[in-house]
């Protein structure tokens, strides 16, 4: 379901991605890479969300 933890709407595909499947890119703007990641959607490449992944 679009919006739950496990899955994500992309706003330009208009397609429901699971969160295992989504792409992960480095973030931009500094955050640091090993603490923060931003997931695309794989049919488009939008940018979904960044999600934080370190301690």
């Amino acid at each position: 379901m679009p919006g739950s933890d496990d899955s994500l709407e992309c706003s330009s595909c208009t397609t429901a991605i699971d969160r295992e499947d989504a792409i992960r890119t480095e973030t931009m703007g500094g955050l640091d890479p090993m603490r923060w990641q931003t997931l695309c959607c794989p049919n488009c490449g939008t940018r979904l969300k960044t999600v934080f992944v370190g301690e």
